[in-house]
């Protein structure tokens, strides 16, 4: 078991040992992707005391055809690892585990900021942006695999604890999951398994670079919630052969066009997802979801919804919250 999935594990069931901090896109990187002071500052503030187990820092874009924003963190090139290896000191020596998460919007990457036709497993357009992107080739499907284990490999050069694979909220992984997006017909597309054929090449690729000690997480965005997405039973599917491939942590979301989604709310509102990945996996896996109060996070806990719980806006909102929460559970 790696030291990462050890530390988590440490104690009682309580979410004074499984309080996460998924990522959240600061919009505070240089114009290059290059993290600075302001970054710093941010996950120094979220992080101090360690009353936070895990801080998966912000998706991170792994080439420049992915980016999904101005002024997201980039992981793109080596030259970038020195200063992430600052922000990962950081947030350990506060007494956090630090993972990054590494990303390629895909179709959902903005034109004007990448400067050429956005990517996608299929001319088809984006849900959220409405453009339709170039329809990549098997060779440049393996441009991107490569891309993924090189940014994985500055991760774990950079010295964090794990790297995050994300496959949710409409980014290129998640477009070639959802048949809403995925119309292909060659071994990248069609049933659930041709669909996460590129993330088990992602995943192999990434074990490969960054080796068996170094905990792999993926953010699977579990239910599209609209007809003719995916569905729990894929996700049931998907989460097996994660596992099988080498995942350490699944870390569950859903909605196709990003985290909200209509109809859904509560405290931690995604529990019927992870509870039933849950029952076809032996890993660990995250619930996140609107949890804004530590009762309610420790409850999903001592349920069985989950192993570790995220919380995302409320700890963005309060930097506070998880040492308030811990203290008053306590």
């Amino acid at each position: 078991m790696s030291h990462l999935l050890k530390s988590l594990e440490i104690g009682p069931l309580s979410l004074k040992n499984r309080l996460v901090m998924p990522p959240m896109a600061t919009a505070k990187a240089e114009p290059d992707g290059s993290v600075n002071q302001s970054i710093f500052d941010y996950y120094s503030e979220k992080s101090d005391g360690g009353y936070i187990s895990l801080i998966i820092v912000e998706h991170s874009f792994i080439s420049h055809e992915g980016q999904a924003s101005e002024y997201q963190v980039s992981i793109a090139d080596d030259q970038k690892i020195d200063g992430l290896e600052k922000l990962a000191e950081i947030i350990q020596n506060n007494g956090s585990k630090a993972v990054m998460q590494i990303n390629h919007a895909g179709s959902a990457a903005p034109e004007d900021i990448i400067g050429t036709k956005p990517v996608g497993p299929s001319a088809v357009p984006n849900p959220r942006k409405g453009n339709t992107p170039h329809e990549l080739t098997e060779k440049e499907i393996q441009d991107i695999v490569e891309a993924f284990s090189n940014a994985a490999r500055r991760t774990k050069e950079a010295g964090f604890d794990g790297v995050e694979i994300h496959s949710a909220h409409g980014y290129l992984l998640n477009q070639f999951y959802s048949p809403l997006t995925n119309k292909r017909t060659d071994k990248y597309g069609g049933d659930v398994h041709k669909r996460i054929r590129i993330h088990l090449e992602v995943i192999e690729a990434v074990k490969k670079e960054v080796g068996e000690d170094f905990p792999i997480l993926l953010r699977l965005g579990a239910s599209d919630y609209q007809e003719g997405g995916t569905t729990i039973e894929d996700s049931k599917i998907a989460a097996r052969e994660f596992e099988k491939a080498g995942v350490d942590i699944l870390d569950i979301s859903g909605g196709h066009s990003g985290y909200m989604v209509n109809g859904l709310d509560g405290q931690g509102f995604f529990a019927p997802l992870t509870e039933a990945i849950k029952e076809v996996v032996s890993i660990p896996v995250i619930l996140t979801g609107g949890i804004t109060e530590p009762e309610a996070a420790e409850k999903l806990l001592i349920e069985g919804k989950a192993d570790l719980i995220g919380v995302g806006r409320a700890i963005l909102e309060d930097s506070t919250w998880a040492k308030r929460a811990i203290e008053s559970l306590q």
